[in-house]
């Protein structure tokens, strides 16, 4: 496995399977990376799997947890490669955001309804979409991948890049994985290391919330019985809430292509979760 560090040296992998992360990596960015060695081997000559690793300033708000947010570079590229990647391509700030990541947004990167209406994570991380769309936009033009895969962990956000892609025309297909669980039903996440153990038990709430939404029979009863459970649980409750699948905008019965998702702090450690109900 190669390490690059700039884009210049990306052309022998144009046209590849990307994984774009922030690092800190886990067993949920493992089935992604290995998920794409798979899509990548389907071809007559298998395409070589490029795993991004960019803390993105863009996608955190002042007082947010950019500076702190775990960086585990060499342990994350010894995962990299046992999972099947051929590249890990590691930029510099400068090199995602040539005028800095200040500089305005390009106004022909689209910001799809689904990152602006559903009131959701747009509205606790206003932000958040924007740099996502953004800091996605740029690494498809550095990497100029065929493909990408990303988790349904973080499910506005890939209903937001499936849909930025459509949106601009983009040369880019966009593979999902499932979230991945530890055994106890929480969802792997790169921010879980803050948790003491204490706080660990209590976030176990967002699971249970979800698991309870998929035995109502209404969304009233889901999204009732969601709340109780994080309240009980002791967890800050952001949203608790049962959506269209893909649009993610509020509706009036679970019978077809609903989603539940929360989204909650445990002590300073903001989670979010989502299960298909």
């Amino acid at each position: 496995m190669e390490i690059v560090w700039s884009a210049v040296d990306l052309e022998p992998v144009y046209g590849g399977v990307c994984v774009p992360t922030m690092g800190a990596l886990h067993e949920g960015h493992l089935a992604l990376i290995r998920r794409a060695r798979d899509e990548a081997d389907l071809h007559a000559q298998s395409l070589p799997v490029v795993v991004t690793i960019f803390v993105n300033p863009t996608q955190f708000a002042p007082g947010e947890d950019f500076s702190r947010y775990p960086r585990t570079f060499d342990a994350d590229c010894e995962k990299c490669e046992q999972a099947g990647a051929d590249v890990v391509f590691a930029p510099e700030v400068g090199e995602v955001y040539p005028n800095g990541p200040e500089a305005p947004i390009d106004p022909h990167i689209i910001i799809p309804a689904v990152a602006r209406e559903p009131g959701l994570e747009e509205r606790s991380r206003p932000q958040f979409f924007i740099g996502v769309c953004r800091v996605v936009h740029r690494l498809f033009e550095l990497v100029r991948p065929s493909a990408a895969v990303f988790g349904e962990k973080d499910y506005q956000q890939l209903l937001t890049i499936r849909a930025m892609v459509a949106e601009m025309g983009l040369p880019v297909t966009i593979y999902s994985e499932p979230t991945v669980r530890d055994e106890d039903g929480l969802a792997l996440s790169s921010r879980n290391v803050y948790l003491a153990p204490p706080q660990r038990k209590r976030a176990l709430g967002l699971s249970k919330a979800l698991k309870a939404a998929r035995s109502a029979t209404s969304v009233t009863e889901a999204e009732s019985a969601m709340r109780s459970i994080l309240l009980a649980n002791q967890v800050e409750i952001d949203y608790a809430v049962v959506r269209e699948a893909h649009t993610l905008m509020p509706i009036e019965s679970m019978a077809f292509g609903a989603r539940a998702l929360v989204a909650g702090r445990v002590g300073a450690v903001r989670l979010i979760d989502n299960m298909a109900v």
